[in-house]
């Protein structure tokens, strides 16, 4: 995770180990404090943090316009922990929804959204007539989703 964040965000694989160490450490020194409590996984707070050391080191090279407190580096990571704890936890339900879903219409979904296939290969692969066919197709299964996703998690409906 902390190697997709900081090599799609302007960096190197070797500037995302030099994060990821400097998370560790951040991290072994953060449980050596008698205060500390962990109120997430540990993966969440390793990436929180390197994803905050990432934006400061991009601010120091002046590579990123956003804000970044020149202080401690962890300013701010509960409140950064909580928000993708919980984009983690609708991410899953979202998974669980798309399995619930079943094929054709997950194999469709996935092969747009996630591989990236173009209208005419998911026409070809699911031998659908012509391209407004399978986007026609696409779109009732997007909605069959989304019905699935609010219904069975009780979440509002997000309008886009």
């Amino acid at each position: 995770m902390v190697l997709h964040l900081i090599c799609s965000n302007s960096g190197t694989e070797q500037e995302a180990k030099d994060i990821y160490q400097e998370a560790v450490i951040a991290f072994y020194e953060k449980v050596q404090q008698p205060d500390f409590v962990l109120h997430c996984k540990v993966k969440t707070f390793l990436y929180a943090v390197s994803r905050r050391l990432w934006l400061k080191r991009l601010w120091e090279k002046k590579r990123y316009r956003g804000q970044i407190e020149e202080g401690e580096p962890l300013a701010g990571i509960d409140e950064e922990m909580v928000d993708i704890e919980a984009k983690e936890q609708i991410f899953h339900k979202m998974a669980a929804s798309l399995d619930e879903l079943g094929d054709p219409c997950k194999s469709l979904l996935e092969a747009f959204y996630l591989q990236e296939s173009s209208m005419e290969s998911i026409r070809d692969t699911f031998g659908y007539s012509n391209t407004d066919t399978a986007k026609n197709q696409k779109y009732k299964c997007l909605q069959r989703l989304k019905k699935l996703f609010f219904t069975l998690h009780n979440q509002p409906p997000h309008e886009s």
